[in-house]
Parts: C-alpha cells; structure tokens; sequence
C-alpha cells in the first residue's frame, strides 16, 4: 500500500537549514498496524504529514496504492485526502453542537454523497468504530472521552479510505480510555483489515500495533518489521 523511498525534508530560514527527514525508507502493506514513535523534535510530525497528503517531501518518492503522492499538486492532494485517507486526531475536532450522526456525516457532504445516502454510511460506520445507537442523537459534547474518539474513528471510516492515520489519538484520554480506544484501533485492523498509521511518542502506546517504525533525528533507528532492523544506542 504505502512505499516511501529515500524521502527527505528541508525547512528553510534565510541562511538555516532544518534537516527533518534524512533519507528515510520503508513500505507497509495492506492490512497492517505500523507504530510510528519518536521524541518530540525526531522528524515523526514531518513524516506524519507526508503520509497524510498534508506536505510533500523536499526529495524522495512517496506511493499511496501506486500513486506517487509526492509530485501531486495541492489540488490532487486534497483529492487524496478525502478519497483515501481517515484522519484520527488528538483534539477530536468534532462539532459540540452537531449530533454524533451529523458529525460523521460531514465528510460525505464535502464529497458529494447525495443526502438519502449519507445516512446508512454514517451508521454503519459508527457501528465499526464500536458505537452503539442509543448515542447517535447525543452532541458530542454530551460524550465521554472515549466516546468522542470512538466518532472521530468513525469519521475517518466513513469514506471508506484505504489509510486510516492517528496522531496521538490517546493523547488527551486518561489510561484506561486510552486503552479502550486502542483496542478499537486493533479490531479495525483484525477483524476489518483496515491498514493503519498509529504515531505516538510512547512505547506503550505504539507496542499496540503490529510492527514499530522508531525514528530519530530524522532518520530510522529501529523498525521492528524490517529484517535489518538497527537498535538506538543505550
């Protein structure tokens, strides 16, 4: 699904040149569950937006399904954002005043789903993410933490996209929600096989997913599905 080769990224400030990606390269196939972790400062933002269609690369290849997403123009990108890719973020970003059904449904307004449609797709959605309907009517301001990330999940699986992305998606959940929204993440990917992206800074967060890309400083210090795989240093 998803081959990244030799990516680079360079920010630019007058006579300064940030390195935030140097070189890196992995490819992840379909169906997987791939941890990206790295301190703050390590590149995982950087590359976390590349994979996101959200920047390109300053060099490099990045293939999403075949697609080189790295020459695309902000136009295709966008396309593949709301074509291909979920987005789990943090923050929620949920309307407070829109119900839980209407919030999921907003992604398929912005992509032309006619309106006697959107509902099947919202609740069958919300279902996956582990909803049950007695809360579809509830604002989301009416919601626990775990809930409300359990709609921003179904949100990004409403458009059925290939890549489900998260960023942080426990970030503002205590433990045990934490875990209980993680857990969630694990039964897309068993038992629906959706292919996704879990970046965090925290082992025991990304010992969830199936395979751990550890970055630093730009490049890849350790990843757990690669037979050459290098270890940090103590």
């Amino acid at each position: 699904m998803i081959e990244i080769r030799k990516i680079t990224k360079t920010y630019l400030s007058g006579d300064n040149a940030t390195h935030a990606l140097r070189g890196v390269s992995f490819t992840i196939k379909d169906g997987e569950f791939v941890a990206i972790m790295g301190p703050s400062g390590s590149g995982k933002s950087t590359l976390m937006h590349i994979l996101g269609a959200l920047d390109t690369p300053t060099s490099g290849t990045y293939k999403l399904d075949g697609h080189d997403v790295s020459k695309l123009t902000d136009d295709e990108l966008a396309k593949i954002r709301r074509d291909q890719i979920g987005f789990v973020f943090q923050a929620f970003n949920l309307l407070p005043r829109a119900t839980v059904l209407r919030n999921v449904m907003l992604p398929l307004v912005y992509a032309g789903m006619p309106a006697h449609e959107r509902d099947g797709h919202a609740r069958r959605a919300l279902e996956s993410a582990g909803m049950t309907e007695d809360r579809f009517q509830h604002k989301s301001n009416q919601l626990s933490g775990g809930q409300i990330q359990r709609v921003a999940i179904a949100r990004a699986l409403v458009n059925n996209p290939s890549l489900i992305l998260a960023d942080e998606p426990t970030g503002n959940l205590d433990t045990q929600t934490g875990n209980i929204v993680l857990g969630t993440f694990q039964r897309l990917n068993k038992d629906l096989g959706r292919t996704i992206i879990l970046i965090t800074h925290e082992r025991d967060i990304a010992e969830h997913a199936d395979r751990i890309i550890h970055i630093r400083d730009g490049e890849i210090v350790e990843d757990s599905g690669s037979h050459t795989k290098r270890i940090i240093p103590k």
